[in-house]
């Protein structure tokens, strides 16, 4: 859902057609579009359950890709991707969405005539009773036929519905799981699964991508033993580490 201020002028610019990767600034025939730096106009969450994954999956990508400055992750976040679109106010932001090959950096909302008529490569709905008819119905189809959205995963953080599917030939394709049920992101080169009953990041390698504060716990806990290692062989060899020469 998108909500325009009535009291700002519209501005006269190009608009991609329907699924264009690309803004055609010499477009012979301009529409209205909305005015440039529109807000996010999304719903409120509706649970705790939802607003935790979503911050979860956002916060463990920009923590695992922390020396990267070539990707955007937001969620619940409007993305404006044509003015009727907008004008009509009938279609909701993804809950997340990843788009590569872009400038790291924050926005009000993610407007595809201001990024160079780029798409998301990657999007997850979560999916709740109210919503989940539009997420496996609509939006699915407006992600493939119009978006070209590479991939596209739904989890229900409460039953642990997941699936992804990728697509190829105009049309979705299911991910087959792995051993361990997890779905591997082409576009990403990392992996979702469920964890604890939460949707998480894994590495290529089918390794659990750890939260911040427990990798830092577990860096500290590594120079602790590395530092206890050193005072021990110093010790053999006759050394009193706490009297080391300067």
């Amino acid at each position: 859902m998108v909500r325009l201020d009535a009291q700002q002028p519209l501005q006269t610019a190009a608009v991609p057609p329907a699924g264009s990767v690309a803004v055609d600034t010499d477009a012979s025939e301009r529409i209205a579009c909305p005015p440039p730096g529109l807000y996010s106009d999304e719903p409120p969450l509706e649970t705790d359950f939802h607003r935790n994954q979503i911050d979860l999956l956002i916060r463990l990508l920009k923590y695992w890709w922390r020396d990267r400055s070539d990707f955007y992750i937001s969620g619940n976040l409007t993305v404006y991707y044509s003015a009727e679109e907008t004008k009509k106010r009938d279609f909701r932001g993804p809950d997340v969405f990843v788009v590569l090959d872009t400038e790291k950096r924050d926005r009000r909302s993610w407007v595809l005539w201001e990024e160079g008529g780029k798409y998301p490569n990657v999007v997850i709905e979560l999916l709740s009773d109210s919503t989940a008819a539009v997420d496996k119905g609509k939006k699915k189809d407006v992600y493939a036929t119009v978006w070209r959205l590479p991939e596209y995963y739904w989890f229900h953080p409460e039953t642990m519905e997941f699936a992804g599917f990728r697509l190829g030939n105009g049309h979705y394709e299911a991910i087959a799981p792995d051993a361990e049920g997890r779905l591997v992101s082409e576009e990403l080169g990392l992996a979702l699964g469920i964890h604890e009953r939460q949707l998480r990041w894994y590495t290529a390698a089918g390794e659990l991508i750890p939260l911040p504060e427990v990798a830092a716990e577990e860096r500290a806990e590594q120079e602790r033993q590395r530092a206890e290692r050193l005072e021990a062989f110093l010790r053999s060899q006759g050394i009193d580490p706490d009297h080391l020469p300067e």
